[in-house]
């Protein structure tokens, strides 16, 4: 084999055999993965009660386009730790564990994002850590107008947890079988049956106090690039929200998904505009370093 031949074979082993690893957090253990190789870093996050399967197919097709994507298991969600008290899950604190991650990984800032939650998360960390933040990508955020929304579905979804408690064990446990399939889409959707219901709990209180997202001013203060994905058959997250988003923040980004599950399922539309707008972070971050040259 060829030296060229090795380095490309070396190249694709990357992208499919990511890297598993664990760091401490005050106490706690978080686990994440990493795909690809390289200094052009992006951070994603899952939604509420998932874990990073659901981001393991873009991660990948990332990777093979040059990006090191990590992959961050929250406090509460995947491989990571699951305490029960509601305390330690509050939006703010999960901002504090994507820092403790870039920490962690040596890296002074990246590109953070994700999807729902993770949405939020990386708008607060923006907002609190603008050093720590390249750019954003921000999916389906969870803003002023799915408040009813959610509250009509969060709500009745922590009493049913918490009055049902043998009946929800049940169902965790006959979806943490169902769990076992190779097909990360279908193992992430999932995953909210398959969390211990006393950590669902905690979840669930535990985001419904404090920040939730950060407030209009402040948006308006984040500078980044941002690319802000929505759709319009959700209620939870309203196309609407990802709307009033972009106009608010200065150098948004607004792409339309067809569909919820478009991203994962059929690509290559939406891959085309992440592609591209990465391309164009990367390529402002390095016109200073080339003017100094």
């Amino acid at each position: 084999m060829t030296t060229s031949m090795r380095t490309r074979a070396g190249a694709l082993q990357a992208v499919h055999d990511p890297h598993h690893g664990t760091f401490d957090w005050r106490g706690r253990t978080l686990a994440y993965e990493v795909h690809g190789r390289g200094d052009r870093v992006v951070v994603l996050m899952h939604g509420l009660l998932m874990d990073a399967r659901l981001n393991r197919g873009v991660a990948r097709a990332l990777a093979a386009r040059g990006y090191r994507v990590v992959l961050l298991d929250l406090l509460g969600h995947g491989e990571s730790d699951r305490p029960h008290r509601a305390a330690e899950y509050r939006m703010d604190t999960y901002v504090d564990q994507v820092v403790a991650l870039l920490d962690h990984l040596g890296l002074d800032r990246a590109v953070v994002g994700g999807v729902s939650l993770g949405a939020n998360v990386s708008l607060l960390l923006a907002a609190r850590h603008p050093e720590r933040v390249t750019a954003l990508w921000i999916e389906m955020p969870v803003l002023e107008r799915a408040v009813p929304a959610a509250a009509m579905t969060f709500v009745p979804a922590l009493v049913t947890l918490h009055y049902a408690m043998p009946l929800a064990r049940l169902a965790s446990r006959v979806a943490r079988v169902l769990r076992r399939t190779r097909h990360d889409l279908v193992a992430s959707a999932l995953a909210p049956l398959a969390s211990p219901p006393d950590t669902a709990v905690a979840v669930l209180h535990g985001i419904l106090v404090g920040p939730v997202a950060p407030t209009k001013d402040e948006r308006r203060a984040i500078e980044v690039p941002a690319l802000v994905i929505g759709h319009r058959a959700d209620l939870i997250h309203p196309f609407s929200d990802a709307e009033a988003l972009a106009r608010q923040m200065p150098n948004a980004t607004l792409v339309q998904a067809h569909s919820i599950v478009e991203l994962r399922l059929r690509p290559g539309r939406l891959m085309g505009e992440i592609d591209r707008f990465l391309a164009g972070v990367w390529a402002d971050e390095e016109l200073p370093a080339a003017a100094g040259h």
